[in-house]
C-alpha cells in the first residue's frame, strides 16, 4: 500500500491528463474527470428523493444519509451521532 502510494503521489511528477478548459493537469485520469466538471456543471449523481445532483459519488452518497436518517458516526463521550466524520471531528473539540 505506501509503496503504490510513493509511487503515485511522490515519483510520477509529470502531469500526463490536461483539462480541456483550462491550465489544469493532473497525473490521475479520475482527477481530471472531476475536475473538467467544474467546467461542463456534469452532476451525474442525482438524488431520488429531492432531485439535488453532485459531482461525486461520495457526495451524493453522504446526502443520501438526510433522508435515510443513517447517523453511522458516534461520539464515544455523550453518544451523539453524526451523519458525517467531518461533523463528529468537529464535535469531539467541545468535550
Amino acid at each position: 500500500v505506501f509503496e503504490r502510494h510513493r509511487k503515485r503521489k511522490h515519483v510520477c511528477k509529470k502531469r500526463k491528463h490536461q483539462c480541456q478548459y483550462c491550465p489544469y493537469s493532473d497525473h490521475s485520469p479520475s482527477a481530471l474527470v472531476l475536475h473538467e466538471r467544474i467546467h461542463t456543471g456534469e452532476r451525474p449523481f442525482k438524488c431520488h428523493s429531492c432531485g439535488k445532483a453532485f459531482t461525486q459519488k461520495s457526495s451524493w452518497r453522504n446526502h443520501q444519509r438526510i433522508h435515510s436518517g443513517e447517523r453511522p458516526f458516534h461520539c464515544s463521550l455523550c453518544g451523539r451521532t453524526f451523519t458525517q466524520r467531518g461533523n463528529l471531528t468537529t464535535h469531539l473539540k467541545i468535550h
